[in-house]
């Protein structure tokens, strides 16, 4: 029996919590585990707690590609629910002026970790990219974008 209880806080429907459950107890059989998370993921639709937890869940797992499908299904979804201009130097305004809103802060959240698991995958220029652009919108540094880029542009050490 999966005790859907302990987390109530979650709002989405019982068996995709149990679902959830499941992939977690199962975490050290890969395929098990993946099975279970690739199962919620179907049943909840596009629901956002569900997409930031799947991505999380692969990230951690190192499957990074996963991670960036996932992760760009909740920039994708909040893109069109925001009605968001495709062109940067249009949406950075947008993104500037409503930062404290707790969907755009979401979005940056996602955005950032994009930036993250680009560079995991050695896409270093986008990374790098990104990473630029979250930090043109952030500059208390909340989604860490800073300490990625500052990462991915250090010299390397000279070995002697």
């Amino acid at each position: 029996m999966v005790d859907t209880n302990r987390f109530s806080w979650f709002q989405v429907p019982e068996n995709v919590k149990k679902l959830l459950i499941l992939a977690a107890d199962t975490w050290h059989n890969n395929s098990e585990s993946e099975k279970y998370m690739q199962q919620a993921i179907t049943e909840a639709g596009e629901n956002t707690d569900i997409l930031v937890s799947a991505y999380r869940y692969f990230y951690y797992k190192n499957n990074y590609s996963l991670a960036l499908q996932t992760i760009t299904k909740l920039l994708d979804k909040i893109k069109k629910a925001e009605n968001f201009p495709e062109s940067w130097e249009q949406l950075k305004p947008i993104l500037i002026n409503r930062r404290e809103e707790n969907q755009i802060r979401l979005y940056l959240n996602a955005y950032s970790a994009t930036g993250l698991v680009l560079a995991k995958l050695g896409n270093i220029e986008q990374a790098k990219q990104i990473s630029i652009r979250v930090q043109e919108i952030d500059p208390k540094n909340d989604y860490g974008a800073g300490i990625l880029l500052d990462i991915l542009t250090r010299p390397a050490e000279e070995e002697d």
